[in-house]
């Protein structure tokens, strides 16, 4: 086994513990946050449900990305790193990104109306979530060029040879 599928094997092992510790929170931590919410303001009925929409909606992207992370390093292993299905890989990490960020934003309201009655911390794990998810859309809108641009090159190479 080499360096290389050694490194896409951690990687790999790394994807899959962040979908069960996500996983996990969402079997244990978001019927909780939505119940407390719940009970914060009891005169809002779907004070629960917002909170159910928000996490779990955020969380089927998420659940895209990694499977598309997962099939980003098999296609390394497989030498197609430098493909068009490595690009679209890319991009669609890149819109879940955008998605996750763009709920939360949507979001912010109803974390901002519970945080009001709770600690304002709580205010700033939404604003964390954001950050973070437009720095993984950055990240990935900035690989998908360039690796749309190492794939250019590679075919004008391959033309003149």
């Amino acid at each position: 086994m080499n360096v290389k599928r050694g490194s896409t094997n951690f990687l790999k092992v790394i994807i899959f513990l962040a979908g069960i510790a996500v996983l996990a929170l969402c079997i244990f931590l978001v019927p909780n946050v939505a119940n407390f919410a719940s009970e914060l303001y009891p005169n809002i009925a779907s004070m629960k449900y917002l909170v159910f929409i928000l996490m779990y909606g955020a969380a089927i992207p998420f659940y895209f990305a990694l499977y598309q992370a997962f099939n980003l390093l098999r296609y390394i292993d497989k030498s197609k790193s430098f493909s068009q299905i490595s690009v679209n890989a890319l991009k669609n990490i890149k819109h879940c990104a955008i998605t996750i960020s763009s709920l939360y934003v949507l979001g912010m309201p109803l974390i901002h109306f519970i945080a009001k009655k709770v600690d304002p911390p709580i205010g700033l794990l939404g604003l964390i979530i954001i950050f973070s998810s437009l720095v993984v859309a950055f990240f990935a809108a900035v690989l998908q060029r360039l690796l749309q641009e190492a794939i250019i090159i590679k075919s004008e190479n391959d033309l003149t040879v």
